[in-house]
């Protein structure tokens, strides 16, 4: 009867000796003995690269050192703002702020068990049981499908730190029987607008976005941000009637447009996923709209995206 042994699982130090004689020229039959396993066990690792050793993982200087995430948690403990912390660490403050969903998340998704994490997932947004990976896009159809594009790359520097109003990020929201929502939201101040869109081709979302322009000042409505999908095909016609020009966002790079993707999560409130959007009427979206800028937000210092929308206006009138 032949024997079958247990399977083995190499450790790093185990790979690296194993890649230290295979460079030396040895036969997988004499480095698998060396294991006490056959050369088949050695060719899946090897095999796994071509035969040629990977590259040895190193840290990125760009990521945060232990240090700095201790500083973190002691500045976050003792109340102080992203802004203070990020400056004291020399660290932009997304990069802190990031650092802190990613804890919050992980202890979500990873630490928490049973009866606890069911009732913790129920208080986030999308209510997701497993979190999702940063380089998936939720819309991974007609990408590529858009001609003479401007990359978001080549946005301006004072669109990028939201200092200056007028600014915007655009997606659509899908619901089911092929209904969908394009939202809008000012980067300055977070002022949401939400459009009724009877369809996702090019024609009629650039139809609806051409009205709802002209509805904002022209010192409010500079710029829009918007990621490949196939419906802003016909971006050159919309620019052409409204003189906004339009950023692209990199392929399957949804935390480009940030605001846009934290509004269309909170917006799953209001209408949660397979619920037929087209019977909202255009007056329950501004109903809803207002709700959302009416709900004061931290990041702007607790005013409400309204009213820093509104001295937009008054300072540009």
């Amino acid at each position: 009867m032949r024997k079958y042994l247990p399977r083995r699982y190499y450790s790093e130090a185990d790979r690296a000796l194993m890649w230290d004689r295979w460079q030396k020229g040895e036969s997988l039959h004499t480095i698998g003995r060396l294991f006490e396993r056959s050369h088949t066990s050695v060719r899946r690792i090897l095999a796994e690269t071509g035969g040629i050793r990977p590259a040895q993982r190193k840290r990125s200087r760009l990521a945060l050192t232990l240090s700095e995430r201790e500083e973190i948690s002691r500045g976050t403990v003792a109340g102080h703002s992203i802004r203070s912390i990020a400056t004291a660490l020399g660290r932009s403050p997304s990069t802190v702020s990031r650092e802190l969903h990613e804890t919050i998340y992980r202890s979500l998704f990873i630490q928490a068990r049973g009866a606890l994490k069911k009732e913790l997932l129920q208080h986030l947004r999308s209510r997701r049981t497993m979190r999702r990976s940063r380089h998936k896009s939720l819309k991974g159809e007609g990408l590529g499908q858009i001609t003479d594009t401007v990359s978001i790359r080549e946005r301006p520097a004072m669109v990028e730190d939201r200092a200056v109003p007028g600014h915007w990020e655009g997606d659509l929201v899908f619901g089911s029987k092929n209904s969908q929502i394009a939202t809008l939201v000012e980067r300055h101040s977070r002022y949401v607008v939400l459009v009724k869109v009877d369809g996702k081709d090019t024609k009629t979302v650039i139809n609806a976005l051409i009205k709802q322009a002209h509805k904002l000042p022209r010192e409010l409505y500079k710029s829009l941000t918007w990621d490949r999908g196939s419906e802003m095909a016909d971006h050159k016609r919309f620019t052409l009637e409204t003189n906004i020009q339009v950023y692209f966002c990199d392929p399957r790079s949804p935390w480009q447009r940030g605001s846009n993707e934290n509004t269309n999560r909170l917006l799953r409130q209001y209408f949660p996923k397979g619920l037929d959007l087209s019977a909202n009427s255009q007056a329950k979206l501004n109903a809803v709209a207002r709700q959302l800028n009416e709900r004061p937000r931290k990041t702007l210092n607790y005013e409400t995206p309204a009213e820093r929308f509104n001295q937009c206006g008054a300072s540009t009138g």
